[in-house]
C-alpha cells in the first residue's frame, strides 16, 4: 500500500501561487492514477485534477488553466501548480492514489486564500 505526503499548503493573497507536493512511499506513483481533491467547510470533497499512470490529465472546470498537475518520477512525487488563486479555492487539498481496487489518502495541506 502506498503511504501519501502533502505538503506545500499556506496562507496566499488572492492572485498569488502555491505549489502542493505529494511523495509517495511503498509504491511507484507512476504505476497508480493520482489525483489531487479539495474539501472546503461544509463542503463534500471534489476531485481538482488527476493524471493516468499514461500522463493523460484532467481538470475541474473551476480550476483549468490555473493549476497544473505534474509528476516526477525521480522523486516518486506529484505536484499541483495552483497559479491565479481565488477566495474560493481555500480548502483542505489531499492527495490520492488509486490503483486497481486499492486507493490512499495523505493527510490533507491546508491552503488559505485570503487578503
Amino acid at each position: 500500500q502506498v503511504q501519501l505526503v502533502e505538503s506545500g499548503g499556506g496562507l496566499v493573497q488572492p492572485g498569488g501561487s502555491l505549489r502542493l507536493s505529494c511523495v509517495g512511499s511503498g509504491d511507484i506513483l507512476s504505476l497508480y492514477v493520482m489525483g489531487w481533491y479539495r474539501q472546503a467547510p461544509g463542503k463534500e470533497r471534489e476531485l481538482v485534477a488527476r493524471m493516468s499512470s499514461g500522463g493523460l490529465v484532467n481538470y475541474a472546470n473551476s480550476v483549468k488553466g490555473r493549476f497544473t498537475i505534474s509528476r516526477d518520477n525521480a522523486k516518486n512525487t506529484v505536484y499541483l501548480q495552483m497559479n491565479s488563486l481565488k477566495y474560493e479555492d481555500t480548502a483542505v487539498y489531499y492527495c490520492n492514489s488509486v490503483r486497481g481496487v486499492r486507493t490512499s489518502w495523505g493527510q490533507g495541506t491546508q491552503v488559505t486564500v485570503s487578503s
